[in-house]
């Protein structure tokens, strides 16, 4: 009987197969996945519970490769674990439509579970992961029924650290106590640059023990060492665990382990021959003995703890036959069945009820309404409930409770927006985040690596003008609603009144593939008449408010508090006997989704009188209005002082409608 195979030599195969995938490509990190492999192996082969036959398995631990530059490293583990990664697909790393792209990304691979890239997002999502699963265990779990059971780990190294955002999280992960969450800290002392000794001299066990997490030191080559410290993260389960391990970056090459040379291009043919040798690696690229695969393969292990999994929530759904099918159509990201009956009630109430309201309060009452209907809407704020007015009835904090559906996430605009990506990637909640619409700004980067995964999580944005007033430029956002409808795939909304904005939640909770941008009104906007068909056609993105009263000559499209502006415009001119309509562009993407004659008949081709106004940057609105159109805006910031004086020192009034659809009529 030959010799078990050492644990170096496992590692050894994710060195090999990393630096072969990045030589092949010409392109990539080597560093990290060689620096990381020991790690790496720990972890995967003798903690890590997942099925590669089912990567999609529900109580699966959760792996996150923060560092997602060092992809190679769990694609080797992917390939090796046994999941549907093939040796040609790591031959085709880095190649237009692989398997394998530059950074790990959601979607293209089974078993990533993030897309990762930009440093420290992939932190947060993790920790986004241990809060959905621990506030879903204190929800569904029941004495002896364990059913959503698991740890979250992720790789991270100083440029994770180094970003702001690591900050924001790990500050909050150890506030709220995330047991089952644990951390590897690649602690190599090496970046792009070079040496990080001359700009990252942080004590980072000083400060993650500060921010409350259980933290360990280990040598990251020691696979003895390694196994005794994760065991040991996983017993802890009052506090998160950031395990460091000091590694050496590109370890096993001769000549550029250590150095910023391995980090972020290909070691060279040359090197490699050498680094085979110096691992006594006798194999050519992308070979490996049969018994590698076998002490590898995670299928076997992975497929009896899915079985066993299987069989105790079996249990689960005889005891708790209806939590049993609440948790499953959460987790499969369904809304319940008389959802939409119950939403088309509650926006037809809305329309008929009528009244002036802010927008932002219109919000809450849609929340105050819905959240009943749907227990997974876990809301959240930073630091603004009061302003934003995200706080429901019956809302309670899982600070205070973990079973709770509303998370406090202080001034962390940028964490909490990562944060909820992972909510919503792990599965069984809706989350919405809140904040100032000026300060989607420092969580721009998480809105669009939201909307780059396509998942379902609700910004809700409040204060959208200069009609938040006194508080001035500083708070008053211009450009930023134009930087929120370019990103692709996510939906803004800028509704005009409580009909809309009711609309606008409903849209939002159904779009499964789309994060929503929903853009709230601090001041008091007016209830707008609409017949069933007009309400029906909020959902289309833009739609006839009010139709002109004799042949149409021109067009003005507005939305949010400026509808109103134009619809004492409308009254104006069509007593003047100019045949004018408006068009509400509450969703400007959804609107360009409808089908040509829906367009036309909201638009006409060839009407070329168009005025568009919005309390926003111009720019955005010439797609809709043309070189012969006019828009009324914003081309700089804006001013401190009450809403009605700044609408008057800008020109967007009501006057300024008028005269501009009169020039051009």
């Amino acid at each position: 009987m030959s010799a078990p195979i050492s644990e170096r030599k496992l590692a050894n195969a994710i060195r090999v197969l990393s630096f072969d995938a990045v030589q092949k490509a010409n392109s990539g990190h080597p560093g990290a996945p060689m620096g990381m492999a020991d790690i790496a192996e720990v972890l995967w082969r003798k903690f890590l519970k997942h099925n590669p036959a089912n990567p999609s398995w529900h109580n699966r631990d959760r792996f996150v490769l923060s560092n997602g530059h060092g992809s190679m490293l769990i694609y080797s583990l992917l390939h090796l674990s046994g999941y549907d990664v093939s040796v040609d697909d790591l031959k085709s790393f880095r190649q237009l439509h692989s398997k394998t792209p530059g950074h790990p990304e959601l979607g293209y691979t089974p078993g990533i579970e993030t897309t990762t890239g930009p440093l420290g997002q992939g932190i947060a999502n993790a920790i986004g992961f241990a809060i959905a699963e621990k506030t879903l265990a204190a929800q569904f779990n029941r004495d002896g029924h364990n059913i959503v059971d698991h740890h979250t780990y992720a790789f991270l190294g100083d440029g994770c650290l180094m970003e702001g955002i690591s900050h924001e999280v790990c500050s909050l992960a150890g506030t709220l106590k995330l047991g089952k969450l644990v951390f590897f800290y690649d602690d190599n002392g090496i970046s792009i640059d070079g040496d990080v000794d001359g700009w990252f001299t942080d004590d980072t066990q000083a400060r993650f023990e500060a921010y409350g997490w259980h933290v360990i030191k280990v040598d990251g080559h020691d696979a003895e060492a390694i196994t005794a410290a994760t065991a040991a993260a996983i017993s802890e389960n009052t506090k998160p665990s950031l395990i460091i391990c000091k590694t050496t970056i590109g370890a096993g090459s001769p000549n550029k382990q250590g150095l910023a040379a391995s980090h972020g291009a290909p070691l060279g043919d040359d090197e490699i021959v050498l680094t085979r040798d110096a691992l006594s690696w006798k194999h050519a690229p992308f070979e490996l003995d049969d018994e590698i695969y076998q002490a590898w393969d995670g299928k076997p292990k992975g497929e009896a703890q899915q079985k066993n999994w299987d069989a105790d929530f079996e249990n689960y759904k005889k005891t708790y036959p209806e939590l049993a099918n609440e948790l499953l159509r959460r987790l499969n990201g369904e809304l319940p069945a008389d959802f939409d009956k119950q939403a088309e009630a509650y926006i037809q109430q809305t329309q008929e009820q009528g009244g002036d309201v802010a927008s932002r309060k219109a919000s809450q009452n849609a929340i105050n309404t819905l959240q009943p209907l749907l227990p997974e809407l876990l809301g959240g704020s930073a630091d603004l409930a009061g302003s934003n007015l995200t706080l429901f009835k019956g809302a309670k904090g899982i600070q205070e409770d973990d079973a709770g559906n509303y998370i406090y996430y202080g001034v962390r605009e940028f964490g909490m927006t990562a944060i909820a990506n992972g909510i919503a990637l792990h599965g069984g909640f809706i989350p919405y985040v809140a904040t100032f619409l000026m300060f989607m700004e420092y969580a721009r980067n998480a809105v669009r690596m939201g909307a780059l995964m396509k998942q379902r999580v609700i910004h809700v944005y409040t204060h959208d003008s200069i009609g938040l007033g006194e508080d001035g430029p500083t708070h008053q956002p211009v450009e930023q609603l134009t930087s929120l409808r370019t990103t692709p795939n996510l939906r803004t909304w800028r509704p005009c009144d409580a009909t809309e904005s009711a609309s606008a939640w409903v849209e939002a909770i159904k779009s499964e593939n789309n994060p929503s941008a929903l853009i709230f009104s601090r001041q008091s906007l007016p209830h707008q008449t609409r017949d069933a068909e007009q309400v029906a056609n909020i959902t289309k993105g833009g739609y006839v408010l009010a139709k002109e009263q004799s042949e149409l000559q021109a067009i003005i499209i507005a939305t949010g508090s400026e509808v109103g502006l134009a619809m004492q415009a409308y009254d104006t001119l069509s007593a003047n006997g100019v045949g004018v309509r408006v068009v509400s562009m509450p969703c400007a993407e959804i609107f360009v989704e409808q089908d040509a004659d829906y367009r036309e008949s909201v638009l006409p081709a060839n009407i070329r009188a168009r005025v568009a106004v919005e309390a926003a940057h111009v720019d955005y609105w010439y797609k809709f209005v043309g070189l012969d159109g006019k828009v009324i805006g914003m081309t700089t910031y804006g001013e401190s002082a009450p809403a009605e004086q700044l609408y008057q020192e800008f020109g967007i009034t009501t006057d300024a409608v008028i005269e501009a659809v009169n020039s051009l009529v």
